[in-house]
């Protein structure tokens, strides 16, 4: 993971510099948002926003990929009988809705927030250019990635790695729902499970755990791209998992 220590960080982050990365692709699931109910909790979002706001003043450099399973899943409405393509549509519209109440509280928490969409919609947010996205990130802003990949059948986890790869993030963050990082088995089915602090891309695959689908596994791996994964839940979860602290899993190639 390259990191960088030239940057000033206030006295109120005890992690060494060399413990920090520069530039962070977080990953937060649609069902985050919605508190485990359909729609936005403001005050889930409000925490959130607060979080990442924290980590932004510190000098550490933030994208966000959102997901949208808080109103729209289209492999879940495909299963109802919906076309995938257009199922798969409406869920990318889901994923702006959440995007935009994001980009409302971060702002209202002080900090300059971009959305960039891979579908245009010029009235509400940017096009997805990447070159973009990196000169927002050097100027201190947040910068929210919505729609997904703007095509059916790819999942925001897919999204997630890609979108790390073409802004040159030094880490996934992939932030999980009702689980705190990756186990042996499903703790909440096998109470022998087992967390695992560190582990490799194939480890995961040989095991066949359950973390992102496996496009998104291929595109880390074969860039050499760490993926932290750790549970949503908490007030300070984002800031600790940026910080360096030991949370959840570590997953590398």
């Amino acid at each position: 993971m390259t990191m960088v220590t030239e940057q000033a960080v206030p006295v109120d982050d005890p992690t060494p510099p060399s413990l920090r990365p520069r530039r962070v692709v977080l990953k937060l699931s649609g069902e985050v948002f919605g508190g485990g109910a359909v729609g936005v909790d403001p005050d889930v979002v409000q925490g959130i926003a607060r979080q990442i706001a924290t980590v932004i003043r510190r000098g550490i450099q933030v994208a966000i990929v959102v997901g949208g399973g808080n109103f729209f899943r289209g492999a879940e409405l495909q299963k109802r009988g919906m076309d995938r393509n257009r199922a798969d549509y409406m869920g990318m519209l889901g994923t702006v809705m959440n995007a935009l109440a994001l980009q409302d509280f971060l702002e209202k928490e002080g900090i300059e927030t971009r959305v960039q969409t891979a579908i245009t919609m010029a009235q509400v947010a940017e096009p997805y250019i990447p070159l973009r996205a990196i000169r927002h990130l050097e100027k201190g802003r947040a910068v929210i990635f919505g729609a997904g990949a703007g095509m059916p059948y790819f999942s925001t986890d897919t999204v997630t790695a890609q979108r790390a790869l073409e802004i040159h993030a030094d880490v996934v963050l992939m932030s999980k729902n009702g689980v705190d990082g990756v186990y042996t088995a499903d703790p909440r089915v096998d109470p022998d499970a087992q967390k695992l602090d560190t582990a490799t891309y194939q480890e995961i695959l040989q095991r066949g755990l359950r973390v992102a689908d496996q496009a998104a596994f291929s595109l880390c791996e074969e860039n050499n791209l760490p993926m932290l994964v750790f549970g949503a839940e908490g007030d300070d979860t984002i800031v600790r998992a940026v910080s360096g602290e030991k949370i959840g899993t570590l997953i590398t190639a």
